[in-house]
Formats: C-alpha cells, sequence, structure tokens
C-alpha cells in the first residue's frame, strides 16, 4: 500500500514537472529577455542575502565575517526586552495602518474620479499635477512643511492675523499631531503615482460591459459600483497584499527629517530604531537582527493574506 502512495506520489511530481518544462518552453522568448533581470536579482538581491547571518554574531567591522562570536537570539531578545520595543512597534504599527487605511484608498477614489474627466486636456492636466510630488525629495517636502508648519510659518501666521488663535501652534513639535501630518503628507506625495496602476486597469475594462449597464439603466455610481470595482477587484487585492507586507515599513526620511527630540514618542519607528541603535552606534549585527525580524513578519503576513484571498476571493498572487 504505502509502495503504491510513494510510486502515485512520484508520478504526480513527475508530471507537474513535464508540465513545467513545456510551459517554459513555450514561453522561451520571454524567460530569454527576462535573462539579464533575473541576473540582476540573483547578484544584487540574493547573493547579499548570506550577509544576514552577522545577526546571529558579535560582528566586528574588519574582522573576518566568520571569525565573530555566535550568539544565536540575543540580539532577538535584547530588542524584545528593550524599553523601546512597544512604543517603537505601536509607532510603526500607526502609522502604517493609517498608511494602508487612507493611503490605500485614496488612489482608488482618485482613479475613479480621474476616469469621469470627459475633458481630455483637463484629465492629464489633474493627473500630471497629482504625481508630480512623488518625484519631489522628501528633504525639499520637510522643507515645504517647515514653511507652512512651523512656529512662524506660513499657518500659524494666518491664524494669528485672522484672530483664531492667540499665540502659535507647535504643529511639528508636538508628538499628538505627528501621525495626522504624515499621514496627510504621505498620501499627497504618492497618490498620483499609485493612481496610474488603477487607471490602467479601469482602463482594460471591456467596453461592452459599459454599454450593458447603459441598457440596463445604470448610472455613473452603478457603473462605478457594479462594472468598475468588480472588474480592477484583482489588481485592488493584489496591492493590498502587496501592501499588508510593508506594513512595518513605516517610513525612514520622513522622521529622520521631520521628527524632533519632542516628538522622538511618536516618531520613533522600527527603521529609525535601526539606524540608530544599529547603524549610527555601530552595532551592525543588531541592526540586522531587527531588519531579518521584519523581513520575517512581512513575508508571514504576505503569505498569509495570499492565502486568505485564494479561498475567499479566488485572487492571489502565487
Amino acid at each position: 500500500m504505502n509502495a503504491e502512495v510513494v510510486q502515485q506520489a512520484s508520478t504526480q511530481s513527475k508530471s507537474k514537472f513535464q508540465l513545467l518544462k513545456r510551459q517554459v518552453y513555450k514561453e522561451r522568448q520571454l524567460w530569454l529577455i527576462c535573462i539579464p533581470m533575473i541576473i540582476w536579482v540573483v547578484i544584487f538581491s540574493y547573493l547579499p542575502m548570506y550577509g544576514l547571518v552577522i545577526a546571529f554574531m558579535k560582528y566586528i567591522p574588519g574582522k573576518p565575517m566568520f571569525s565573530s562570536e555566535w550568539v544565536g537570539l540575543l540580539h532577538f531578545k535584547t530588542f524584545f526586552h528593550s524599553p523601546d520595543f512597544w512604543n517603537v512597534l505601536r509607532n510603526t504599527l500607526a502609522i502604517s495602518g493609517l498608511g494602508i487605511v487612507f493611503g490605500f484608498i485614496s488612489p482608488i477614489i482618485l482613479a475613479l474620479l480621474l476616469n469621469e474627466l470627459r475633458h481630455k486636456v483637463f484629465k492629464r492636466f489633474v493627473q500630471t499635477i497629482s504625481y508630480l510630488p512623488h518625484f519631489i525629495s522628501w528633504v525639499v517636502v520637510a522643507s515645504i512643511l517647515f514653511a507652512i508648519l512651523g512656529n512662524e510659518g506660513f499657518l500659524n501666521d494666518m491664524l494669528l492675523r485672522l484672530g483664531i488663535i492667540d499665540k502659535p501652534i507647535s504643529f511639528l513639535g508636538e508628538g499628538k499631531y505627528f501621525w495626522g501630518i504624515l499621514t496627510t503628507t504621505n498620501i499627497w506625495k504618492d497618490v498620483g503615482w499609485a493612481t496610474i496602476i488603477y487607471l490602467s486597469a479601469i482602463a482594460g475594462v471591456d467596453t461592452e460591459m459599459y454599454d450593458a449597464g447603459k441598457v440596463d439603466g445604470l448610472g455613473r455610481f452603478g457603473t462605478v459600483w457594479h462594472i468598475i470595482l468588480p472588474s480592477i477587484r484583482p489588481t485592488i487585492v493584489l496591492l493590498f497584499i502587496l501592501g499588508l507586507g510593508g506594513i512595518l515599513n513605516a517610513g525612514f526620511e520622513q522622521q529622520l527629517l521631520i521628527g524632533n527630540s519632542q516628538t522622538r514618542e511618536y516618531h520613533e519607528v522600527i527603521d529609525t530604531y535601526a539606524y540608530k541603535y544599529g547603524i549610527q552606534l555601530g552595532n551592525y549585527s543588531y541592526g540586522a537582527a531587527i531588519n531579518f525580524l521584519k523581513s520575517i513578519i512581512a513575508l508571514a503576513l504576505v503569505l498569509g493574506a495570499n492565502r486568505i484571498s485564494k479561498k475567499a476571493l479566488d485572487t492571489s498572487i502565487l
């Protein structure tokens, strides 16, 4: 009985291999085109991964890597028992969560609104204006924020002139404003760029479905709800799954440029913590351990969300 099961499993694996072999041969031109990119990814993304081993060592720069002392999970335990751990985790999840909730929905709404514009010149103008901030450096964005929200910035000056406030509000110096300011800035900077993907998906909707909707008496809102959104649902789901994988990437440049000692309780995230206590203090093994932990959690979230999506919506990235 066991021999039959083993033989059946071996036959199935061979058939799968043959099917894969035929598919690769059928798409051989595409694979040939992709060879340079595959080589690039292997060299710059996979080969350097051997350096993750320093997360389990007490690595000292200048010495051979494998001559360093092996400490196992010491750096991970140090991070978990750090007095800043829960605060850093809270800030990371809060900033990322706000980004997913508002930053994920915003480009979908903008894409739907742009799709309803009939004046092509105005539509292109709005789309161009919306994605231009994506190319602005965070250094420039931080300067703009200080010019607008600083104690002597435009907003405080206007509120004082109007008599709404008696003294300047420290928008960038109080932690309670930081999450809202950062989320709003991230949306302003990236909403137009993310909209391009959804506009491309909307452009691929079959025009016959629009004609059928008109026959059924669907208005603009009905067309969006019953035709456009179901048609671009695979794109929305895939981007949401990938977005979950980056839930621990709450930013880096933003916090370093906009944050200060007064807002540290609200702006310190995992990346800035790893940079300060790992890179700046020369404890590279500690920084590598923190980022390795981030990668494991991100992979687990992507695989989990992908599995749930595959079962519930029959849509997945694998």
